[in-house]
């Protein structure tokens, strides 16, 4: 298996901003995964009004709860956001549908990305933003 190798290392600034912003986005998914899992009754109510079926929420929840801890542990934390943007692409198209503003998912995924970005080095090799010197 090959590795992925980078002479640049991220700076403590990179490093910080990357995991707040990450933490910002973590804490807020655990919290609408827990509200789900638990059926709390404003997300119950909310997830039926965008056209969900209340006995399919709380398996959403539990998804969301999954893909969340593997976007927190640092192992697993590319596979956790690839599997987050699939989970927001999909909140975009309930909102589509429901004729209600997607922006708030579309710029949750690019969050989630960036704080990746800001704190793993591995991403600067498969994603290059700009070119080395």
């Amino acid at each position: 298996m090959e590795t992925v190798k980078s002479t640049s290392t991220l700076s403590k600034t990179s490093l910080w901003i990357g995991w707040i912003i990450s933490g910002l986005c973590i804490l807020f998914l655990l919290f609408d995964a827990i509200m789900k899992i638990i059926k709390e009754e404003h997300s119950i109510k909310g997830s039926v009004q965008l056209g969900w079926p209340e006995h399919s929420i709380q398996g959403i929840g539990i998804v969301l709860l999954i893909c969340t801890i593997l976007y927190l542990i640092p192992r697993t934390s590319i596979l956790g956001a690839v599997l987050l943007t699939g989970y927001l692409g999909g909140a975009i198209a309930i909102m589509i549908r429901a004729e209600q503003q997607l922006y708030f998912a579309l710029v949750f995924g690019l969050l989630v990305w960036l704080g990746l970005y800001l704190r793993d080095k591995k991403l600067h090799v498969i994603l290059p933003l700009r070119k080395e010197d």
